[in-house]
């Protein structure tokens, strides 16, 4: 490495702001927008309905905050992959990495890019649909338009993470603005409405209750996928300023800020749809905006727009850093941990994910793929709740600037023990299958790559290959920033219990 290069590493660009935003980017995508009528479908009431979705932004914010706990002793990026690590490696030669490799390979390989490209799909729809009106086209030049937008969307969303980290916290932080302000635009809307005395289908109360244990986690999965995304700094902590104290203040900040506009705006919705107008409308919000919005029903389709392509930009900004930390530990290729010399930015990983998130785009059908996306997630928070308590055992005297109290990991565990194991028992179906074929090829390419360290040549050829043409080079990590870093973290632990006290 030249002189020029050293220190050629990812630098902390995001504040508590920042943070907080990309917490909510994430969270906030289109689904409280298109579709939030699923928890509706699988209760059967009104009051009902609001209770599974303040429970599930209970169960975000205290999972959220056991994350909080593990960033503040595992101080890497990658998330659960550097949690797992941490916590299992040391226990067995073969199977302590497993874990860490398993989640790593089926969110970097299969699920976070085939969700980006949903997400996308769901960009172009609406950006698509108004020109489509406008120009009279016919339902061909309309489905080939919205793949060239999708193909055009994931461009720039892979040339913004692939350029600038400054760039796409600017871009992040306007577009988590703009959609908040098309969700408060929805809420007084609701406001509005309640005023002016349509309380009817409110008012049902939970009349109607079909909610049983077979409904229960299918209706949980409806909005704990909406609330997916409260992991996203810990997935970047290396680029959080005074990440000991910023990623749990954005975590107590965005999950009930979210969590809020997701009730409000589900009541709005209640002020002008029935219950069956609500759970069979394709696109809830734009209904909603055509009977109560008048003039300004146009924010709705913006605000969706506004709110997936800001989403698919932090999904993809948050899964290129996992590829970084399982590349930088060997569990991935090597080049995908190099950092662009110019950009400093994992240029390789980046591209790797705009890459796959483009086969995603083109193969066609990949709903099946989503629909057991959560399923799969809250068996990886579950086994960060198991690591967790096995850190409380193994680091116990290392200092935590914040500990939450153990009765909220082993809630979570069970909870998401729960979560995991009814549906495969009341009613399996497909996508667990999928999900386990997942699991094994994960398991084929851990044996010999991982645990046996067998190495092709042709990977030499195109680590060099990738380094010439997007000059990136290994990060670099120098004595003075780590020896900054410990200082900070042992000035913060004393402050931040003061902060959580005074709140």
């Amino acid at each position: 490495m030249t002189s020029g290069e050293k220190n050629v590493k990812l630098r902390r660009e995001l504040g508590l702001f920042s943070a907080t935003c990309l917490i909510i980017s994430v969270m906030l995508g289109s689904g409280i927008f298109v579709s939030p009528a699923n928890a509706l479908k699988n209760t059967g009431s009104v009051g009902m309905c609001l209770v599974i979705w303040m429970s599930c932004g209970l169960l975000s914010l205290l999972g959220a905050l056991s994350y909080a706990e593990l960033g503040s002793v595992v101080n890497k990026s990658g998330g659960e992959f550097n949690f797992y690590r941490t916590a299992f490696s040391d226990m067995h030669k073969f199977w302590g990495p497993l874990p860490s490799f398993i989640y790593s390979w089926v969110c970097i390989m299969y699920i976070r890019p085939a969700e980006v490209a949903i997400i996308i799909l769901t960009f172009a729809e609406y950006f698509v649909r108004p020109i489509g009106i406008w120009a009279h086209m016919t339902p061909e030049n309309e489905e080939s338009t919205k793949k060239i937008v999708s193909v055009l969307a994931i461009s720039i969303i892979t040339c913004i993470n692939y350029n600038s980290v400054k760039c796409f916290i600017k871009i992040q932080n306007l577009f988590t603005i703009c959609k908040v302000t098309a969700c408060i635009f929805v809420i007084v809307g609701g406001v509005y409405q309640l005023y002016s005395g349509n309380t009817k289908n409110l008012m049902t109360g939970f009349e109607g209750t079909t909610l049983s244990m077979e409904s229960l986690p299918i209706a949980f999965y409806s909005g704990l996928w909406a609330y997916d995304g409260w992991t996203a700094t810990t997935s970047v902590s290396e680029e959080i300023k005074n990440p000991q104290r910023n990623i749990l203040l954005s975590a107590l900040l965005a999950v009930p800020f979210v969590t809020m506009i997701y009730v409000l705006m589900n009541v709005s919705y209640l002020t002008v749809l029935s219950v069956p107008e609500m759970t069979s409308v394709p696109a809830v919000a734009v209904e909603f905006g055509t009977r109560a919005l008048g003039n300004f029903s146009f924010i709705i389709p913006l605000g969706v727009v506004t709110a997936t392509f800001g989403c698919a930009l932090s999904v993809q900004f948050g899964i290129t850093r996992l590829c970084f930390a399982a590349s930088r530990e060997g569990q991935m290729l090597e080049v995908f941990s190099y950092v662009s010399v110019k950009n400093l930015t994992p240029a390789p990983a980046v591209v790797l994910q705009g890459l796959l998130t483009l086969v995603c785009l083109l193969s066609g059908d990949i709903i099946s793929l989503i629909e057991f996306a959560s399923f799969l997630s809250w068996l990886f928070y579950g086994i960060s709740m198991v690591a967790l308590l096995v850190l409380r055992y193994t680091k116990r005297d290392v200092k935590r600037p914040f500990k939450v109290p153990i009765v909220i990991p082993i809630f979570v565990l069970i909870v998401s023990v729960v979560l995991f194991v009814t549906p495969i028992i009341n009613d399996p179906k497909p996508q667990f299958l999928i999900g386990l074929i997942f699991i094994l090829s994960a398991f084929l390419i851990y044996i010999p790559f991982v645990y046996q360290k067998k190495r092709l040549a042709v990977l030499d050829h195109f680590t060099k290959f990738v380094q010439v043409t997007m000059s990136v080079v290994p990060p670099e990590k120098d004595e003075q920033e780590e020896q900054t870093e410990e200082k900070m973290c042992l000035e913060n632990q004393e402050q931040v219990p003061i902060f959580i006290e005074k709140v």
